[in-house]
């Protein structure tokens, strides 16, 4: 007697078509002979799991295998005929063409019917998804980039970046996976995306966020300031009496949203930096404006 289907899937006899569909899939992708080349136990293993899913996925077929009309190989059980003629409750597959000779459906027939003729072919299905990681700077997340990633078989993969693409993000490329077996399409690489942190943006949603550093007269006089952004540095004008703290919006210059295709804007917050040093002549004028001009900036 074969061995049971059931068994072989690692099923239960109250298994539902999903579940033998779901078993046969995972055998199948570990056992495929493109994943196990050279592995006879695993390409004899690999047809036990076809054979066992093309008898069970068939519903006439599961029906005589549960009755014990037939063999798990598909064959007829020899109690239900003889070579004059089938015993009495034979089912109708089991009796004799003319001559008292038995029906020829075997296994041979339904390697036939699942494989096109070719006896101990394997099935068609596709190939597998593969997955890598690449990382990227911030900026080259913000504004996109082109970036080549290395195969683990020596091959490479010339990847495009799209503006706005977020960490964590996964590009699927089409096709660029696993090859398909006997003519099936070949797999999708799927590109998880790791967005490195930076020194003086962090992105917050659409926008981007940079902290501009003023000396005190910036601060209290006003200047014109050269900053980076994604794309470039620009003029920034800092107007007379402005706080540390304050922020400042570029618009347009943040995060492209890929969904709405609204693009963000750079938050500028000012932070006061003082000399290391204070010398006397700085230290006379504040303290003389003081006596002049006091006031409490911590009062509401």
């Amino acid at each position: 007697m074969a061995d049971d289907p059931y068994s072989i899937l690692g099923l239960e006899r109250t298994a539902t078509p999903d579940d033998i569909n779901r078993a046969f899939r995972r055998l199948a992708k570990e056992l495929h002979p493109d994943v196990n080349p050279n592995n006879k136990v695993a390409t004899e293993r690999f047809k036990k799991v076809s054979a066992a899913n093309e008898l069970l996925s068939d519903a006439e077929k599961r029906r005589q295998f549960d009755r014990g009309e037939i063999e798990a190989n598909g064959e007829p059980r020899r109690s239900h005929y003889t070579r004059g003629g089938p015993f009495p409750g034979a089912s109708p597959r089991s009796a004799g063409r003319a001559g008292g000779q038995p029906d020829d459906f075997g296994f041979g027939d339904i390697f036939d019917g699942m494989f096109g003729g070719r006896r101990g072919a394997s099935p068609a299905f596709r190939g597998q998804d593969v997955r890598y990681t690449l990382e990227v700077e911030l900026l080259e997340a913000v504004v996109g980039t082109k970036k080549r990633v290395t195969l683990p078989d020596g091959g490479v993969l010339d990847l495009a970046v799209p503006e706005g693409v977020e960490d964590g993000q996964v590009l699927r490329l089409k096709g660029k996976g696993g090859p398909g077996h006997r003519g099936a399409e070949a797999g999708d690489a799927l590109v998880e995306i790791k967005v490195r942190s930076h020194s003086q943006f962090k992105r917050l949603g659409d926008d981007l966020a940079f902290e501009l550093s003023v000396s005190l007269d910036e601060a209290i006089l006003g200047a014109k300031i050269e900053i980076p952004t994604a794309t470039g540095r620009v003029q920034f004008t800092l107007p007379k009496a402005t706080s540390s703290g304050r922020v400042f919006r570029l618009k347009g210059k943040g995060v492209v949203n890929r969904t709405t295709g609204n693009t963000g804007d750079q938050l500028i917050t000012v932070k006061i930096v003082l000399p290391d040093t204070i010398d006397d002549g700085l230290a006379y004028f504040l303290s003389e404006w003081r006596q002049k001009h006091s006031y409490n900036p911590r009062k509401n």
